[in-house]
């Protein structure tokens, strides 16, 4: 049981080469996030809390948006670590960030100024620890990227006290990769 209030974060999109939503990596990556949220859920799974970055946390809000049907008493936040999050990014990533935040159940920034320094990313990791009861990131210690902040910052939370981490990491992505492929070729041999 991962407790009612799920912290979820990981590779930012360009870590993982991944550039727009036609990717087939991206299938490969919600298809393993929605496996693994569903299990959640069917223990009791209340709330999806993450952020807005580009990558992991983004995707995990439209993979929870999209199970919304099939649990209505699924909530989702995204918070951001300050006001002006996503400010020096691209029209389009700037849309897309606002467009996201309409449409989970609360969202707020963690810090409520602009970014001023890097200590408001501490308070940020912090505060996501002490507000959720555990951890899945998607994040593989063998291929570090900017989750291993995160990483490290649920495993301190882990140590003080009762505090799952899941990692969905490169092998169990290549496992999903597999097992997609493998039910559409029994898909196309049953056609």
């Amino acid at each position: 049981m991962v407790g009612k209030r799920l912290w979820v974060t990981g590779y930012r999109a360009y870590e993982l080469n991944v550039f727009g939503s036609n990717d087939p990596k991206l299938k490969v990556l919600k298809t393993s996030l929605k496996n693994t949220l569903m299990q959640f859920l069917d223990e009791g799974l209340e709330w999806l809390i993450t952020g807005g970055q580009l990558g992991v946390e983004q995707w995990a809000v439209e993979v929870a948006l999209g199970l919304k049907p099939l649990y209505p008493d699924f909530k989702i936040a995204m918070m951001v670590p300050f006001t002006d999050f996503g400010k020096q990014w691209n029209e389009d990533n700037q849309g897309q960030l606002a467009a996201l935040r309409g449409q989970v159940d609360f969202s707020d920034a963690v810090s409520q100024a602009p970014y001023q320094q890097p200590a408001q990313l501490q308070g940020y990791t912090r505060f996501m620890t002490i507000h959720t009861d555990a951890a899945l990131l998607v994040y593989d210690p063998e291929f570090p990227g900017k989750a291993k902040w995160d990483y490290q910052a649920a495993e301190a939370m882990a140590d003080r006290r009762d505090y799952p981490i899941q990692l969905i990491t490169m092998d169990d992505l290549e496992e999903t990769a597999q097992a997609m492929a493998e039910a559409e070729n029994e898909h196309f041999q049953n056609d």
